[in-house]
């Protein structure tokens, strides 16, 4: 069967992800140091113990939840003895998750990884005040009518979509006034839920354009490898390996929208992908495939019970 491996992002993280992993496999303790001894930061501790607060702050989440994927990785390549490039054909992560995908597949190394993303999240907080940004969800709506109430919602503000996340769930970003119309006008246009998110910062619109400017800077100090497998990238839900590219990428992700639906698609469809495999905390992205790609499977393997179960179906 062919195999695509998934990266999640930000929201999958929770106290204690990663723990029964370090206290099983050496190889993943060993990367949770690694992250800890790059930021000069005890996160693993924040990880396992809490406070559930201080680890949900975006500049903690990001590069706790690409440690834990990171560890599940290299965890799976240890019991194998083979790299992810002999287990699948490709990679794919949500917004934060693709730099945990780029460090999984050999574009970037751990320690820089873990730095970029602290760096990412604290820009991210910066880049607008508390309380001016917001985001919904809009439950039950194609891509096309989500686009009509953004663009009606603006009204010279900023209402952007976000993330279009498969299964009719469409994700939309920009200034708090624009996004509470967006809310009040969806259910007129046959939309089944509006919720809105709680999120400390409208990512993935126009208003992130101060924190791409600083990962602009912060990526082009990092060194960037050809991956090992192609990786398909949130901009443009299609494959690159190309490194400038891959850099590229990451700027323009800061404030361009997540196409996670047509991501999944390109890989089932162009691809002929049939596994999808999660990596990491959580299990959103295996429950979007299966509302994306109905003819493909999707497993989330986090702990080392999923590890074992899923060497035995290898």
């Amino acid at each position: 069967m062919t195999r695509a491996f998934l990266f999640p992002g930000q929201g999958s993280q929770v106290v204690g992800m990663g723990k029964d992993l370090a206290e099983a496999f050496p190889v993943a303790r060993a990367v949770f140091d690694e992250v800890d001894a790059a930021l000069s930061q005890n996160l693993s501790r924040l990880m396992w113990e809490g406070p559930e607060g201080e680890l949900t702050l975006t500049e903690n989440a990001q590069p706790a939840l690409m440690a834990t994927s990171l560890a599940v990785a290299r965890v799976l390549e240890a019991e194998t003895g083979k790299r992810l490039a002999d287990l699948g054909v490709a990679v794919a992560g949500h917004s934060l998750g693709e730099y945990s995908a780029l460090a999984a597949v050999g574009a970037l190394t751990v320690a820089d990884t873990a730095r970029l993303l602290k760096r990412r999240g604290q820009a991210m907080q910066k880049a607008v005040p508390l309380g001016t940004g917001a985001m919904a969800a809009l439950l039950g709506v194609e891509l096309s009518v989500a686009q009509e109430i953004a663009d009606a919602a603006a009204e010279g503000e900023v209402c952007d979509i976000a993330n279009d996340n498969g299964g009719g769930q469409i994700v939309l970003s920009g200034t708090a006034g624009a996004i509470a119309r967006a809310v009040a006008y969806a259910p007129t246009k046959g939309v089944k839920r509006a919720l809105p998110l709680p999120v400390s910062a409208p990512f993935h619109c126009r208003l992130m354009q101060p924190a791409a400017d600083t990962m602009a800077d912060a990526l082009a100090e990092v060194a960037f490898l050809a991956p090992s497998l192609p990786v398909v990238i949130n901009v443009t839900a299609r494959p690159e390996q190309d490194p400038a590219k891959l850099r590229q990428s990451l700027v323009e992700q800061v404030t361009g929208r997540v196409r996670w639906s047509e991501s999944i698609l390109h890989m089932a469809n162009s691809m002929g992908i049939r596994e999808f495999v999660e990596l990491g905390s959580g299990k959103v992205l295996t429950g979007l495939v299966k509302r994306i790609a109905k003819d493909a499977t999707g497993v989330a393997v986090n702990g080392p019970a999923d590890v074992d179960a899923f060497l035995k179906t290898l």
